[in-house]
């Protein structure tokens, strides 16, 4: 018994030694840059939601939030959902000149900015441009530090890509993304094949900025957010004054018809890769090549490596889902 005692004691004196310190630092959050298009759909109103719950868990820091849709509503829109999350400084940006411009038929953008409980988080303002967002917040990191998720059109990472060096930095746009940039995540494309709403909507800068990003990429394809339906729990069950859960609320009712009980699930499931481990919830293919086509279709190559990926379901989808809806439950 004496030596079964002493063993007993060696292996817990073992396994604390072996314990991590409690002042040892936790990993790093992840620092985003989110780039949308808040609008065309209702699915990036999910994401900004589980972007912010992500950020309260500190998993990660967001920097910026930049719209990709030049619709008037759209910026504004940003705006209120990161008041309503505490978050006022984060920077909100807006495409150039020759991007999208619309938003979707049943008007909900302007309903929410206009309805009376929610009107006071929008302070009205002028907004800088996403290119000059991206270039301000990007020569402040650190380097290879910075994932970029997009969800909505490529219009802003094209432009990022080509634009010149300026007081922020001396780089041109590739070489500071190429600096500054750990990956991309991009909600974007079909695969193996196919053809995608924010692909071909813009499809000249989403071939520029496909063929010419110089991180690795990972894109969560139309297949992937199609099958994971989400948001009836917070429409249902969101407090009065959260804009989220009225904007599913309005949108389940009046978006398409019939109504929906829930709605497909595209730009969270690229927020939640781009945060946590992929692997933990799909399997990732890779690496290959995105192969831009014309009119904004697309194909993959799986025999030359551009450093590309691309997620594949791996579980049942209510796996997923349940993960999605209950971080979009959040509220500050």
């Amino acid at each position: 018994m004496k030596h079964l005692y002493k063993i007993i004691v060696v292996g817990v004196l073992l396994v604390i030694g072996c314990a991590p310190k409690s002042n040892e630092p936790a990993e790093k959050p992840v620092k985003i840059i989110f780039d949308t298009d808040m609008g065309p759909d209702y699915d990036d109103v999910g994401a900004i939601g589980v972007l912010h719950a992500l950020a309260n868990l500190g998993e990660c820091e967001i920097l910026a939030t930049v719209s990709s849709d030049g619709h008037k509503s759209i910026a504004p829109t940003i705006e209120l959902f990161n008041r309503y999350f505490g978050s006022p400084n984060i920077p909100v940006g807006e495409p150039l000149e020759g991007a999208p411009n619309f938003t979707a038929k049943n008007h909900w953008n302007d309903s929410l900015l206009l309805h009376e409980s929610f009107s006071k988080l929008v302070v009205g303002q002028e907004y800088p441009s996403a290119v000059s967002v991206y270039r301000k917040v990007l020569a402040a990191q650190d380097d290879a530090s910075v994932t970029i998720v997009t969800v909505g059109f490529l219009s802003n990472l094209a432009s990022l890509l080509t634009s010149a060096p300026d007081d922020y930095s001396p780089l041109g746009g590739r070489e500071l993304v190429q600096k500054k940039v750990d990956k991309l995540v991009a909600m974007a494309g079909v695969f193996p094949q196919g053809r995608e709403f924010n692909v071909f909507k813009d499809a000249e800068s989403a071939k520029y900025a496909f063929e010419n990003w110089p991180t690795p990429i990972l894109f969560s394809g139309f297949e992937i957010g199609k099958e994971i339906h989400t948001g009836g729990k917070l429409a249902e069950n969101g407090s009065k004054d959260n804009p989220l859960a009225w904007a599913y609320q309005y949108n389940l009712k009046t978006y398409q018809d019939p109504p929906q009980f829930n709605r497909q699930s595209w730009d969270q499931t690229a927020v939640l890769a781009a945060v946590r481990d992929p692997e933990k919830y799909f399997y990732v293919n890779g690496p290959g090549k995105y192969i831009a086509l014309d009119e904004g279709n697309n194909s993959w190559n799986p025999d030359q490596d551009a450093g590309h990926y691309f997620l594949t379901h791996k579980y049942p989808y209510h796996y997923v889902e349940d993960v999605l809806d209950e971080l979009m439950m959040f509220e500050p």
